[in-house]
């Protein structure tokens, strides 16, 4: 197979989640895949082995859940057409078995979180230009408001019989570092988590018991992110301390008796079993790589979504068996190499893709991660060990791979995690050219033929790279980035303007300063690079309106970049799509990297 057809076979490999099951009806199960040509909700009956596709939309659906009685499925639909862009709708259900959906008869918005009881409740976090709600809809019933604040809030979890509802909120200012409020079904307060400034509080799930009150939650009171056991009516505590390095995340077992373990540590996870009464702990034995998702089945086993990044995706079990296979298998890529770089505020763990049958120094891509410093969610802020088909696709053009776990990122704690706050870009792009410089020293990199990437945060700091390292880069390719963070800030989603004002200490007219210094459109005049910009002209994570702007910057100043238009989100995008893009950077990095 030609290197083109290998990395285009990754692409339209069809791929799925790890099947969410119905706690109380644990043979039916949704999921989303992509063997459509876009992600989409599928119904699976385990017990009959059918499965359904339950969505069918242009860009795809990226949320859905089932009630936990396995009744109702339900999914996010965005509208199309209306202006708003990325993310903007509302949530439907329909019967597990297929009919009719039945739309949620609230206004549209964004999405902040869904949580369903046994009964048919269910809490909706949504937010808008009015701020944030949570809304309780019980069936035959129009849905009442339980919470509303200015401030980011979103649904965390409701008890199985619908009478506590977890929400995580920045009350205080700092989307970043929530706190944890449970609340009644009528809106009245059990109880309040907030362990102060800097420390933030998640709320994860419920006990999968009826009537359990205990709240599943992330702390970071020892520098990290750990599992705590708090019941919300007694005030009781239970923190989960292990002697591990990195970090931890947690779910229930289906007896509320143990906690599935999920440990993080240099871009690989393992999991472990901890047994609430005696505090045993049982590793579960899994392939080295990445666990994106894991959740414990009824019978005990554990199911978990896996890949490399030599190895495809695959769901498997405890017991060793493959639980799900989407179909035909994507050709494997190459292993990774970990290094370890000093930088300017300490040690920096990066990941490298060689090439075969290329002689180094290597044209290099720095890939740069796309989500946004502390609010990646799961493993999203770190770079890691998975199956990247863009990562695999520029290894089979010729080109090494460079990712780097640079400030902001997650899995290292939380001081390295937050220490970008107030000097976005900037710090991240030190520990960048840090790397770098040890990867052209060390000759695995061609210092005439480098080029940085990114997507969304990683196209951002892309972008402004370009401007205040102007010498460092060959060429550069950022896809939906942030030119402009006050012109972004005007239009983009309610969530991510409570994540500007956390990242630089207030909204753009209370800190203009520090938005100018952070914009890649104040460093336009320095870039001389070339450049290609992808950019979604729907897209409210990066709206589109300030990546013109800069690219009218760069015009004042006499250069030009060569921009790649589409109609389409980039967190759901058709699968022919993303082929179309990746094949676009690859050729403007081979023409770029020929005129150097």
């Amino acid at each position: 197979m030609k290197a083109e057809e290998r990395w285009q076979a990754r692409f339209r490999a069809p791929r799925v989640t790890l099947p969410t099951w119905a706690r109380q009806a644990p043979h039916r199960a949704v999921y989303r895949g992509n063997a459509s040509g876009a992600w989409e909700i599928y119904a699976w009956d385990r017990s009959s082995g059918q499965i359904r596709q339950v969505t069918d939309r242009a860009r795809g659906t990226r949320y859905g859940a089932i009630d936990p009685a396995g009744r109702w499925i339900w999914w996010f639909g965005d509208t199309d057409g209306d202006g708003r862009g990325d993310g903007y709708g509302v949530w439907s259900r329909q019967p597990f078995h297929g009919g009719p959906d039945e739309p949620l008869a609230i206004p549209p918005g964004h999405p902040c979180g869904l949580a369903l009881a046994s009964d048919g409740a269910a809490a909706v976090g949504r937010s808008s230009r009015d701020g944030f709600e949570i809304l309780l809809a019980r069936p035959g019933s129009e849905p009442v408001t339980l919470y509303r604040h200015d401030e980011y809030a979103a649904v965390a979890d409701m008890s199985l019989d619908g009478s506590l509802i977890a929400v995580n909120h920045s009350e205080h200012g700092d989307a970043l570092h929530p706190a944890v409020r449970v609340i009644r079904a009528n809106g009245s307060t059990v109880a309040e988590l907030n362990d102060g400034p800097g420390r933030g509080v998640t709320g994860c799930r419920f006990a999968p018991v009826p009537g359990d009150r205990r709240l599943l939650v992330l702390h970071e009171r020892r520098g990290r992110r750990e599992p705590l056991v708090w019941d919300p009516v007694t005030g009781e505590q239970r923190e989960i301390w292990l002697r591990v390095r990195g970090e931890i995340s947690a779910d229930w077992y289906d007896d509320g008796r143990a906690l599935l373990i999920i440990h993080n540590q240099r871009g690989r996870t393992e999991l472990l079993r901890y047994d609430l009464a005696g505090g045993g702990l049982t590793p579960i034995q899994s392939p080295h790589g990445v666990i994106e998702a894991a959740a414990p089945r009824p019978d005990g086993t554990v199911e978990y979504a896996w890949s490399s990044a030599a190895h495809p995706p695959v769901v498997r079990s405890s017991n060793g068996h493959v639980v799900f296979s989407p179909g035909r298998t994507p050709p494997p890529s190459v292993p990774l190499e970990d290094i370890d770089v000093e930088g300017p505020g300490g040690r920096i763990h990066a990941l490298v893709s060689r090439p075969e049958r290329v002689a180094a120094p290597y044209p290099t891509v720095f890939l740069l991660r796309s989500a946004l410093p502390g609010f990646g969610g799961g493993t999203g802020g770190q770079d890691d060990d998975s199956f990247q088909p863009q990562v695999a696709a520029w290894v089979d053009s010729g080109f090494a791979v460079i990712r780097v776990n640079h400030r902001g990122s997650a899995g290292y704690g939380s001081a390295w995690r937050d220490a970008l706050r107030g000097d976005i870009g900037h710090i991240e792009l030190a520990d960048v050219a840090a790397v770098r410089d040890w990867a052209v020293e060390r000759r695995i990199a061609d210092p005439d033929r480098l080029v940085l990437a990114g997507t969304a945060w990683g196209g951002y700091l892309t972008l402004l790279a370009l401007g205040t390292q102007p010498k460092s880069w060959t060429a550069g390719i950022a896809a939906a980035p942030i030119a402009d963070h006050a012109a972004a800030y005007e239009d983009e989603a309610e969530c991510m303007r409570a994540v500007h004002r956390a990242l630089l200490g207030g909204s753009p007219d209370e800190v203009p300063e520090r938005y100018a210094a952070s914009s890649p459109i104040t460093y336009a005049d320095m870039v001389t690079a070339p450049l290609l910009i992808l950019t979604g002209v729907n897209d409210r994570r990066c709206p589109a309106r300030q990546v013109e702007r800069y690219v009218r910057a760069l015009a004042g100043h006499g250069r030009e970049a060569a921009v790649y238009r589409y109609d389409a989100d980039p967190g759901t995008p058709a699968v022919e799509e993303r082929v179309h893009r990746m094949a676009a950077s690859i050729a403007f990095a081979a023409r770029a990297l020929g005129r150097a």
